[in-house]
């Protein structure tokens, strides 16, 4: 089998938040980021230390940096991977705000 393909999760309005936060990041982050998400793509299912499952159908890439660490939330979907969510882990644990808008935005895909 090969790579699964990548898409971003987009709002209704074309919007697509995980491009455009990724876009906000310095081009090593980006890079590091993107190195992690293209070994899910060539390599799943896979598991600790790169992916973490949090909830059904929800997964979230893990990239350590310099001095920050990095989350991408994710689901597959239609044998696709769908970016849902991006940001940067303040603390131990994902927010709970964090978590419920890759929820959201999980069903909003579900429901189409």
């Amino acid at each position: 089998m090969g790579p699964i393909k990548v898409v971003f999760y987009a709002t209704w309005t074309g919007r697509e938040p995980v491009r455009e936060w990724l876009q906000s990041l310095q081009k090593d982050e980006k890079k590091q980021i993107g190195e992690d998400i293209k070994t899910i793509q060539f390599g799943w299912p896979i598991g600790m230390p790169v992916v973490e499952k949090l909830d059904r159908d929800l997964w979230e890439v893990r990239t350590v940096m310099r001095n920050k660490i990095a989350r991408v939330l994710f689901t597959i979907y239609e044998n696709q991977i769908v970016l849902l969510h991006g940001f940067i882990k303040k603390n131990r644990k994902i927010s709970v705000e964090d978590l419920a808008l890759a929820q959201q935005r999980l069903g909003e895909i579900k429901r189409g």
